[in-house]
């Protein structure tokens, strides 16, 4: 259905995943106004088995952005009608709590138990039975003679209408590489004039996002809780253990656009691989060699598949979407190892992005031939903005020393005491779109200090000291400091350090001579540019080592009541917001 004539339209994307759900929101202009997932509101991370249209947020949200709306496209990010496997395991009662405990049958040939494969589907069922519920309050409250039209769209073509509709490219090819989707782990498509044509979709339980899930679980982590950053961290610390890596290769190989499991030697070698399994007794370090073994034999399949999609002649131009975007060490080599020239991955690849990534593909549907309202790549600074009277608020009444330094003044300050070796809390305009901090709700701290790494995971973040912390640098500096420097404005992409300039910024130097950078241009991020340039004048250091603002375990802050938790209950030393600044009691500012 087109919009109507001088109507005016909003798209609402959803995220029904049960994991990371989110909420967007698009004009009729194509703008987008909104996008966050739901776990900073509730500040329970993933926001497992919560609704992506949170009745605290949903309400206010539509009435400030969209208050003349008349019409309402629901996008959501799955097809409505589910795949028959999970159709038949609910007809047979294994999506119940007793037939998850009781299941019995057949092994699937994929990495994780059958009976975790039933969970996971349980919960999915569920979450899509309840997507919309809070909505349709809101809307029949609020909005009662709009008209509403909902759509459902292939969970990895959301993925790939991010990935496609928030790149600078007018055509490229497009890999979706996941744990699962309707079908399968995998989608290929060919991006052009706008329109998304798919190549190829794999079917079956084969799937890397699975296999690094049994990984993380193999070294000690928990993936239920989003613990595979722990095992790219760790993967630094080991060497490649070929016996492991010749067991993986007959787990799993390249066909083509497609990967294909032996069952025979499939579930040998995942029985022999059990055998590695971290104890609980061990430190982490114990599962180092299994760790970066495993990250080894994710790359060579990505490679493999990257490099065959290029060999279809579609474009030199990649975009990548679904959760194993999110490994760094894997995208920064995609460039160097593959055939492909240029690189494009969104600041939301996992399922929390397909909420716009459905929003996006339902303007499109509705608006064909044309463009949105954007000259360039998509910004990721789409989440709730802190009120100011809620930091006067604290301001007035927190009891702790505060400065405000309007005029610029909180840039010079806040580069100065970054140079004196403090720790800052970091707070400006909207929050990201995505999982990584990007210089809005940021810690950060002085990168020339050896032993400021090893600080910020102590007293901080309160996490394990094997995980490194990205270095945030001004994007003009980027090829004085890194080899093959590439542009990467979401931390998308893990590269090596120079040797010669490792000893200038040790402490976002991971031990492998390698991090996970974030390019800061004053046309992305003008303020956060103006503070690194500060600081860069200060020091000589165009670097900050740059983390989210959270403790281990928790999303990132939303709120000046999550600041200012996160604040006096770690070691940060002073909490900046906006242009005020705070200090903990007994600290004197002059």
């Amino acid at each position: 259905m087109k919009p109507r004539p001088n109507s005016s339209t909003v798209y609402l994307g959803l995220c029904s995943t049960y994991h990371d759900p989110a909420l967007a929101l698009i004009n009729e202009q194509g703008q987008v106004l909104f996008a966050e997932a739901t776990e900073r509101t509730l500040q329970y991370k993933r926001a497992l088995n919560c609704e992506p249209d949170n009745p605290f947020l949903l309400p206010k949200l539509l009435l400030d952005q969209c208050p003349d709306a008349d019409r309402l496209v629901i996008a959501g990010n799955w097809q409505w009608r589910r795949p028959f496997y999970e159709r038949l395991a609910s007809a047979m009662q294994w999506l119940t709590p007793r037939g998850i405990l009781r299941y019995r049958g057949r092994q699937l040939t994929t990495c994780l138990e059958t009976w975790e494969l039933n969970h996971m589907q349980a919960c999915q069922h569920h979450a899509l039975k309840r997507s919309g519920i809070n909505l349709a309050r809101t809307l029949r409250q609020h909005f009662p003679n709009a008209a509403v039209e909902f759509r459902h769209y292939d969970h990895h073509l959301a993925h790939a209408g991010l990935a496609c509709h928030s790149s600078p490219f007018d055509e490229a090819a497009c890999a979706v590489i996941d744990s699962y989707g309707e079908q399968g782990s995998l989608a290929f498509f060919h991006f052009r004039k706008g329109q998304l044509k798919p190549l190829f979709t794999s079917r079956g339980p084969q799937s890397l996002g699975f296999f690094f899930m049994k990984l993380t679980e193999l070294c000690g982590f928990d993936w239920m809780g989003g613990e595979e950053w722990k095992v790219m961290g760790l993967a630094s610390y080991g060497q490649i253990n070929e016996e492991i890596l010749q067991h993986l290769r007959r787990m799993m190989r390249v066909e083509n656009l497609d990967i294909r499991q032996d069952r025979a030697s499939f579930f040998d070698s995942l029985r022999w691989l059990e055998t590695r399994r971290r104890q609980p007794q061990d430190p982490p370090e114990a599962a180092a060699d299994l760790a970066r073994t495993g990250q080894q034999f994710f790359v060579e399949i990505v490679n493999q598949l990257i490099k065959n999609l290029h060999a279809s002649g579609l474009s030199d131009h990649l975009t990548l979407g679904g959760g194993c975007a999110l490994n760094s060490v894997c995208n920064g080599q995609l460039l160097e190892r593959t055939p492909f020239q240029s690189l494009h991955i969104p600041s939301a690849p996992a399922d929390d992005g397909t909420a716009l990534g459905a929003a996006l593909l339902a303007w499109h549907e509705d608006h064909p031939g044309q463009r949105r309202a954007i000259t360039e790549t998509l910004t990721p600074y789409l989440g709730n903005s802190i009120d100011e009277s809620a930091v006067t608020r604290f301001a007035q009444y927190s009891g702790l020393p505060v400065q405000h330094l309007p005029d610029g003044g909180i840039i010079e300050a806040t580069a100065q005491t970054l140079a004196e070796g403090k720790i800052v809390g970091w707070i400006q305009g909207r929050a990201e779109f995505g999982p990584r901090a990007l210089g809005n709700r940021s810690i950060l701290a002085d990168p020339r200090s050896a032993d400021m790494m090893d600080k910020v995971n102590r007293v901080v973040k309160f996490r394990e000291q094997f995980r490194p912390y990205a270095p945030t640098i001004l994007h003009e500096y980027g090829d004085a400091y890194f080899e093959h420097y590439q542009d990467t404005p979401y931390m998308d992409r893990t590269l090596r350090f120079k040797p010669e300039v490792c000893s200038s910024v040790p402490a976002v130097v991971h031990v492998d001579g390698t991090g996970r950078l974030q390019s800061v241009t004053a046309e992305r991020n003008p303020r956060f540019h103006a503070l690194l340039s500060a600081f860069h004048d200060r020091t000589g250091v165009p670097i900050l080592l740059n983390t989210s603002f959270n403790v281990m375990g928790k999303p990132i802050v939303n709120s000046v009541e999550d600041a200012f938790g996160v604040f006096m209950g770690s070691g940060l030393d002073v909490l900046i917001i906006g242009d005020y600044l705070f200090s903990k009691p007994g600290t004197r500012r002059d």
